[in-house]
């Protein structure tokens, strides 16, 4: 069979030409609009995993009016790189309502794709999205109301997109968001801050004792750690004016919500003895102030002070206040007026008026003392009182 030679060179001249208008097709693609491009048909079968459109400018490419509702169910996209400029694609009105369960995009790259107006509502619940590279893509008005239970996105990688995981610094722990505070340094919390107060519960003047009456408290520290020092007792205003006193310093700190503990040393007038101090304070149900406070002598004796108070509020300034005290010891000390067990019970109930800040309240009253058990004989004895009443009149403040 001959072969003209006069036709190769115009075929040759064609193949060049259908080359060359090849290579451009597939450099430039930014222009493109598949907005009428049906895709409907069976493309259960193609395979994209070698196609390699990394090289490729579409960011100016139209998939507003695709049509891909066919069957894609097979189709394999896995090795598709699409890592080129996407970043002006538009598929807003892209329909892809068809059967694409078995799709496979592990490995495509779709970083720069605007998906904004994109409808998923098809079956894609065998879909593969485990490699796939969404970091940059907008879904803002995807529509995914189809069928995806069976969708793999188990290596997707979506760190970049909007609601994603947010910086290491989004939030200081201090609350600062990177603010600095000035000349003044960090503030400090309240709660944090050492702070001091006195409370005087008591100061007040028995009549027919004729002495005066007193219990103060004065601490210094924080929320969560105090010293405290505590005195109460009673000063004669005639014949060797005596004062007996008890005096403490402790460590405070609170134990649960409604409950303080305290520790620490101690010294009684009465006996002139020193000791060693552990009680527990706070608000017992029904709003009761409760304190229970135990001492251990250098000489062995133990004392247990009991006591309760409770505020009975009539309006928003005067205040009923009935009170009452136990003390018991561990064992007799005849020298000191001492008997093993309860030795006497005080009660006292108090009329006060708090004035406008609280903090200052006059009050009257009346207080009883009573011994109790073995301590009524001794007294009897050496020719003392058993029980004794009285009128009291004083103040409580606080500062």
């Amino acid at each position: 069979m001959k072969v003209s030679k006069k036709n190769l060179p115009f075929i040759g001249l064609s193949s060049l030409v259908l080359l060359t208008s090849s290579f451009a097709t597939a450099a430039d693609m930014s222009n493109m609009d598949h907005s009428g491009m049906d895709m409907s048909g069976d493309m259960s079968g193609m395979d994209h995993s070698g196609m390699d459109m990394s090289d490729m400018d579409m960011s100016g490419m139209d998939h507003s009016g695709m049509d891909m509702s066919g069957d894609m169910s097979d189709m394999d996209h896995s090795g598709m790189d699409m890592s080129g400029d996407m970043s002006d694609m538009d598929h807003s009105g892209m329909d892809m309502s068809g059967d694409m369960s078995g799709m496979d995009h592990s490995g495509m790259d779709m970083s720069g794709m605007d998906h904004s107006g994109m409808d998923m509502s098809g079956d894609m619940s065998g879909m593969d999205h485990s490699g796939m590279d969404m970091s940059g893509m907008d879904h803002s008005g995807m529509d995914m109301s189809g069928d995806m239970s069976g969708m793999d996105h188990s290596g997707m990688d979506m760190s970049g997109m909007q609601g994603g995981q947010p910086p290491a610094d989004a939030r200081s722990p201090d609350y600062s968001n990177g603010v600095p505070y000035g000349q003044y340094g960090k503030p400090m919390m309240m709660g944090s801050m050492p702070l001091w107060g006195v409370s005087v519960d008591d100061l007040g003047y028995q009549f027919d004792e004729d002495q005066i009456n007193f219990e103060a408290t004065g601490w210094y520290g924080t929320d969560s750690n105090r010293i405290r020092l505590r005195t109460e007792g009673s000063a004669q205003t005639k014949d060797d004016k005596e004062i007996d006193s008890l005096s403490s310093l402790a460590y405070w700190k609170p134990l649960s919500i409604f409950w303080n503990g305290e520790a620490g040393v101690a010294y009684d007038t009465e006996n002139d003895n020193a000791a060693l101090m552990a009680g527990i304070v706070g608000t017992a149900p029904y709003f009761i102030e409760t304190d229970a406070r135990a001492y251990l002598y250098t000489d062995g004796q133990l004392r247990l002070d009991l006591g309760a108070e409770y505020e009975w509020r009539l309006d928003q300034h005067w205040v009923v206040i009935p009170e009452v005290g136990l003390t018991a010891f561990s064992k007799d000390d005849h020298d000191n007026g001492i008997t093993k067990g309860f030795n006497e019970m005080e009660t006292e109930v108090r009329l006060t008026y708090e004035t406008f800040s609280r903090q200052l309240a006059p009050y009257v009253g009346f207080s009883y003392e009573t011994a109790l058990g073995k301590a009524r004989g001794q007294r009897r004895q050496e020719n003392e009182s058993v029980d004794s009443s009285s009128l009291t009149a004083g103040v409580k403040f606080w500062f």
